[in-house]
């Protein structure tokens, strides 16, 4: 599978200035087969190493950080010599590590000539001591799960998106490309972007077989919380982490704490609602009342929606049957505005290098579904799950505020002021040309 990821390794490898590098990530979004493929296809030996339960490998760590040994004694460990240039030192889980994580500092200053890179859950990266992180010292880069564009070109359409890629921004796509981009969008809402769970789709078409994955990657991840979490904030953890569906899932998508647990406040969940953050597994989209620059300025941090981190989890953890998406069911009407939402902020997190855009709300009259920084501009933006583009919020919002680009997007097909939902992840291209 093609990972967009690969083009700034690339870039990381051709830096003379380059440190040791920390791919971050979620879990299993696929930082091991990225970072092993990156050095098949660019390194002419790969050194793999591996610290979860390791404890040989985590003894060479052990005592003074003195590179040269610890190159040597990993040498020895896999049997081959480790060059510089030539060799890529790979990393693997190294948040179960905290000496590997502070003897990157000594690379950088004593090795530069060793190429490493290293792969590390975003929640174990973050929780590390801080006397072990090497600040300053290492470049970093983040995985997340795959878009959709990634997705298009799992399934063979590598030329459909060089296509879509050269099209001029508000030119109509073939409407039978059209037809088969949203058919191909429809079922990146059942699968989402774990690599694994896209894997296991192309190789049997086998729903069941899907679900099971996805269930497999859910239940992996309340695992985490335990291994990680202090256990007095576990519960609130898992609490809050299977909210999120039903929270979604209401008229109003506004996050409410006491509807995660009975009793429960703001304050007894804001600890666990950080861990779950942090561990990259949810995004927090806040309010904003004012779209002025810098936009966090004006965030209202207690008032918030929270999404998934995947579309494809979002729907196994609801529970939402396959079929309703291939046969545009109108049962699930309001749930499929929150499913496509979560989409779209994906996309854009993904997009947007990490930054979670967030949402206007005017009282009770307008709310328009996410508000991000392009440059120099405020882009509102609504999200029409299908092809309505009746947008009452966005237009109450452009008479407030002038834009100078608003966007709705939805099913329908290119348009001015208007991006489909299968082309989001050529959105800045679409913002960035004068004709859109």
């Amino acid at each position: 599978m093609e990972r967009i990821l690969l083009n700034a390794l690339s870039l990381w490898k051709d830096n003379p200035k380059k440190k040791p590098l920390i791919v971050k990530g979620v879990r299993q979004c696929g930082k091991t087969w990225l970072l092993r493929e990156f050095g098949e296809r660019y390194y002419r030996d790969v050194a793999y190493f591996n610290f979860e339960g390791n404890d040989a490998l985590q003894a060479r760590f052990d005592g003074d950080l003195d590179v040269r040994r610890i190159i040597a004694e990993l040498g020895i460990l896999r049997q081959k010599l480790i060059a510089p240039q030539t060799t890529l030192i790979i990393l693997d889980e190294i948040q179960f590590c905290n000496r590997a994580l502070t003897a990157l500092k000594y690379f950088c200053e004593n090795a530069p000539e060793y190429h490493i890179v290293s792969a590390g859950s975003l929640l174990g990266v973050a929780l590390s001591k801080p006397l072990s992180f090497p600040v300053g010292k290492v470049d970093f880069l983040t995985l997340y799960p795959m878009n959709f564009y990634e997705f298009l070109t799992a399934n063979g359409e590598r030329l459909l998106c060089e296509y879509l890629e050269e099209l001029p921004a508000g030119r109509r796509v073939s409407e039978l490309f059209a037809d088969k981009l949203e058919a191909y969008l429809r079922t990146y809402y059942i699968t989402g972007g774990m690599p694994e769970a896209v894997s296991v789709w192309l190789e049997s078409q086998d729903i069941e077989k899907l679900e099971e994955t996805q269930q497999k990657i859910l239940d992996s991840y309340e695992l985490d919380f335990a291994k990680h979490a202090p256990s007095k904030d576990f519960p609130k953890l898992t609490a809050i982490w299977r909210s999120i569906p039903e929270q979604l899932a209401k008229e109003n998508t506004k996050f409410i704490f006491s509807q995660v647990r009975k009793g429960l406040r703001a304050k007894d969940l804001e600890d666990a609602l950080e861990w779950l953050l942090n561990a990259g597994l949810a995004y927090k989209a806040a309010k904003i009342e004012k779209p002025f620059l810098p936009l966090s300025s004006y965030a209202d941090q207690s008032c918030f929606k929270l999404y998934m981190a995947d579309v494809g989890l979002l729907r196994r953890m609801s529970r939402l049957p396959a079929a309703a998406l291939l046969e545009k069911s109108h049962v699930f009407r309001e749930f499929r505005g929150a499913l496509t939402e979560n989409y779209v902020l994906c996309e854009l997190v993904s997009l947007y290098d990490g930054d979670t855009p967030f949402y206007w709300k005017s009282g009770n009259s307008a709310e328009v579904d996410f508000v991000i920084q392009n440059g120099m501009d405020i882009v509102p933006i609504e999200v029409k799950a299908e092809r309505n583009e009746r947008a009452r919020s966005l237009a109450e919002y452009r008479k407030k505020y002038e834009p100078r680009i608003s966007l709705t997007v939805s099913m329908n097909n290119a348009g001015r002021n208007h991006a489909p939902l299968y082309l989001l992840w050529k959105l800045k291209k679409l913002l960035g040309a004068d004709q859109f």
